[in-house]
């Protein structure tokens, strides 16, 4: 059997533990699959002192994650600190810069730093592996960097952050609001004490833009995706949803148009007959759309220390048996340019929710100002006065479009908000059938 490969580990919160774990319980089975043993000899981590509940003491230690990068017996660096700038950067840049190949969980990073990164690898003979930073423990990383290469992928999209779907189910499920949801995914550790990253589509936003540079060939480009998060949805717009064959996810989509590479985070009605309709609570879904494999959905926990810990080790084994391959399957200078499809020229039908005052000629306005812009009505439903009716005398009234653009929903729902028959900022949702 070759040669052990020596890895240092930098980063000891829950999957930094649980990759120590997974590597030293199952250390013989994972060396027959290698071909060579795994051996931890350095890890790093902001306190020492602290109990992870495993044992560290025959690891040296560094204060300094850069240091043990530089260790000269470390050959693998694995990265699991998190954060786009600080530490983890210099870390990873460090490691790259010595030749050593690097396994990292840190999506945001690579949203922001991919293409340099990358090209610093292949400059140092060496590569950065990231099936931890999308999706945990679904290989979709794999599927689309190797087993897919000889596809034309169309469409990838997908449920991307197990706690906005945990709370969406509960909501549906329960009839509760939001902030009753939030508040029981964080006490459950779903959500963390200031959830912004993660309900507000961010998350879900830095790993679309990793699937995208792999689907479509192109530079990472984490600005170029539209977000909107979930703290808008109501348990009307859930129960409205369900009415109408539908169920909401935070789903982001990335997809080739006529007008370059579409990527968007947002809430969507999805079709209750749809695999990714049928994905509840914190487990992910992504549903790749390709020439000739058609449409495959991986399903799987998509967060934990468990799941995010196998996909890293993964990663660890596939470098000990030889397989590296270009950071984002292909040579940088080969990842072309994305050319963005603005979000404003998206087609497609919607939901759009209005607090209207119950006055006469309202209804006919709204339809007017849908009118005037083309925009064709599928429905308009009225749901009630009682309950529903507002402290004003508004009353939700509900309105699904077929097919149209992004852009002139915008401006006829700022008409009508102009006219003064609303009563409150209206919902706009869009609808995958």
């Amino acid at each position: 059997m070759a040669q052990a490969l020596k890895i240092g580990i930098a980063g000891l919160g829950t999957v930094g533990a649980s990759t120590i774990r997974i590597l030293t319980a199952a250390h013989n089975e994972l060396a027959e699959r290698a071909g060579r043993p795994i051996e931890i000899v350095a890890i790093s981590a902001r306190s020492k002192g602290k109990d992870r509940g495993v044992e560290l003491g025959a690891y040296r230690w560094y204060d300094d994650p850069v240091a043990l990068a530089a260790d000269p017996d470390v050959e693998l660096v694995v990265e699991l600190m998190g954060g786009a700038e600080g530490s983890a950067k210099a870390l990873i840049e460090a490691a790259l810069s010595l030749g050593k190949p690097v396994v990292t969980a840190n999506k945001a990073l690579l949203a922001a730093h991919g293409p340099a990164l990358a090209t610093l690898a292949e400059q140092k003979g060496t590569t950065i592996a990231f099936e931890a930073a999308a999706a945990g423990g679904i290989p979709v990383i794999k599927a689309l960097r190797e087993a897919l290469v000889g596809n034309k992928i169309s469409r990838v999209s997908g449920i991307l952050n197990g706690t906005c779907n945990y709370i969406l189910s509960r909501m549906e499920a329960e009839g509760l609001d939001f902030a009753q949801c939030l508040k029981a995914a964080q006490d459950l550790g779903y959500a963390e004490a200031d959830p912004t990253f993660d309900i507000e589509g961010y998350d879900t936003a830095h790993k679309l833009a990793l699937l995208s540079a792999l689907a479509f060939g192109t530079e990472v480009d984490g600005d170029a995706v539209y977000v909107e998060g979930i703290s808008n949805v109501t348990p009307l717009d859930l129960e409205m949803a369900e009415e109408l064959g539908f169920r909401i996810k935070l789903l982001g989509v990335a997809e080739r148009t006529a007008q370059g590479v579409e990527q968007r985070v947002h809430p969507t009605f999805v079709s209750r007959s749809s695999q990714l309709a049928s994905v509840m609570g914190v487990t992910n879904a992504v549903a790749i759309e390709a020439e000739p494999v058609g449409t495959i959905t991986l399903v799987g926990p998509g967060a934990g220390g468990g799941a995010t810990a196998s996909a890293v080790v993964g990663d660890i084994v596939d470098l000990a048996r030889g397989n590296q391959v270009a950071t984002f399957g292909r040579p940088s200078q080969a990842l072309e340019k994305p050319v963005r499809a603005p979000m404003q020229r998206h087609e497609g039908g919607y939901y759009i929710r209005l607090q209207v005052m119950d006055r006469p000629g309202a209804a006919a306005i709204i339809a007017t100002r849908m009118a005037e812009r083309g925009i064709s009505l599928e429905s308009i439903l009225q749901k009630g006065r009682g309950a529903r009716r507002s402290e004003s005398g508004a009353v939700p009234v509900i309105l699904i479009t077929y097919a149209t653009t992004e852009l002139l929903i915008r401006n006829a729902v700022a008409a009508i908000a102009e006219d003064g028959v609303l009563d409150g900022p209206p919902q706009v949702i869009r609808i995958e059938r």
